[in-house]
């Protein structure tokens, strides 16, 4: 098990980032075996890449967080991500371009989500748990209680006043 960092850190990491959600969808739980196969099987699904990806640090991918059913990817670029997907040499190309050969018969799904972060842009609060999520891909670094999400997001406090998020609260 990881060993807990005993006090309150958040994380730091220099110049921009890109931030990727992604996670399969089960649609039919009871035939595991076969989405297991659709997802690239061991030997080139999720895990294969993360693990391939991590031994090659130019490729970009920062750290990642192995979760269930979201995996959490933090890259150093947009462009090392795009170059990562399609790479013929890397195991996503070929495995994804075989996930849309196949018939699934709607068995399995999978999402995911892109985010691109500006430098400073970010905020990330840690208590009492082992360094992870942003604070691996980049550094953890000490905060003392006086410390806020506005602080740590380096934002004016100007930008928050009357500003909507895009979708929210909307029926």
């Amino acid at each position: 098990m990881a060993e807990i960092r005993r006090s309150r850190f958040s994380a730091e990491i220099d110049g921009d980032f890109v931030v990727l959600l992604i996670g399969p969808r089960f649609n039919k739980p009871w035939l595991l075996p076969q989405i297991l196969g659709d997802l690239g099987g061991r030997r080139r699904g999720m895990k294969a890449m993360l693990t391939e990806l991590a031994a090659h640090p130019e490729k970009g991918l920062l750290g990642y967080r192995m979760g269930f059913p979201t995996i959490v990817q933090y890259w150093r670029s947009f462009e090392h991500l795009e170059a990562f997907a399609r790479d013929p040499g890397d195991l996503h190309r070929p495995t994804w371009l075989e996930y849309f050969r196949r018939d699934t018969r709607g068995r399995t799904g999978f999402w995911h989500e892109t985010f691109l972060v500006r430098a400073g842009e970010y905020e990330a609060i840690y208590d009492h748990v082992p360094v992870a999520g942003l604070a691996a891909a980049g550094r953890p670094v000490p905060v003392d209680r006086s410390s806020s999400a506005r602080m740590r997001l380096r934002t004016p406090a100007h930008l928050g006043n009357g500003h909507r998020m895009r979708g929210v609260g909307r029926p």
